[in-house]
């Protein structure tokens, strides 16, 4: 999937640059306010801290989530309001996850995906710097959260009989033993950021820049309806994140 991105932002540069002496840049000037609005795919890296996580899977027999980061996925966009100038208001959706997958001597098979995701309103005031470069400095404030689903069999074929004899009796583990959990945390997201934007032409633009995406206010649930007590304050999808956009309209 990250290929087949990659590969489709790669064409569309190449494509931007083929046109690029036909097509002027509209002249910017510095003092100018700006208008207009823009539109794009927004991916990022999040360095989300997994280790919390981690020491409660590897002692229930389950693999590590990498330590790395998760890549993030995102749509966003904003519109100049003109009765402050430079002034961007707009949205913002992104999510992304990890997996990781075990299997024991006995044939039991362990997988665990945990998914951070968020989206709100974003806030970002606009400082042109040079032609075609502008610096954006602004912030997302709205709702979001970290997934973890949890999943273990031992392979075995699912029969009728078979999930009627769990459901009586859920603490025996019989010939087929399937069990799904999803414990998911709800949080308030903030993301403060400060991007640099640059116009290939008048109607496309790249961005690259970093910012924190924070968490608070948790509320965990099992299932999506039952709560959840007792999860440790450090388990969370917050942590820094490294932008980047591919956007079209008016720079």
């Amino acid at each position: 999937m990250k290929r087949v991105l990659f590969t489709l932002c790669h064409i569309v540069l190449v494509a931007a640059g083929s046109v690029a002496q036909e097509e002027p840049i509209p002249p910017k000037r510095s003092k100018a306010a700006k208008i207009g609005g823009l539109f794009g795919y927004t991916p990022g890296w999040l360095f989300v801290d997994t280790k919390p996580i981690n020491d409660f899977i590897v002692p229930a027999k389950g693999a590590s989530l990498k330590e790395s980061g998760v890549y993030m996925n995102g749509i966003g966009g904003g519109l100049y309001i003109m009765f402050v100038p430079n002034l961007r208001v707009g949205g913002l959706g992104m999510s992304g996850s990890s997996k990781s997958t075990s299997l024991d001597g006995f044939g039991m098979r362990r997988d665990v995906e945990m998914e951070v995701s968020f989206g709100g309103v974003t806030l970002e005031y606009v400082v042109p710097i040079v032609e075609r470069l502008d610096l954006a400095v602004g912030t997302m404030l709205g709702w979001g959260g970290v997934s973890l689903t949890l999943r273990q069999d031992n392979g075995g074929s699912l029969t009728w009989n078979g999930e009627w004899g769990n459901f009586g009796n859920p603490g025996s583990v019989g010939p087929v033993y399937n069990l799904t959990r999803k414990l998911s945390g709800s949080y308030f997201v903030y993301v403060p950021s400060v991007n640099f934007e640059y116009a290939l032409l008048g109607w496309i633009g790249l961005r690259l820049g970093a910012s924190y995406v924070g968490m608070a206010l948790p509320s965990w649930k099992v299932d999506d309806k039952y709560d959840l007590l007792g999860v440790p304050s450090k388990v969370s999808g917050k942590g820094f994140m490294i932008n980047a956009g591919l956007f079209v309209g008016t720079f």
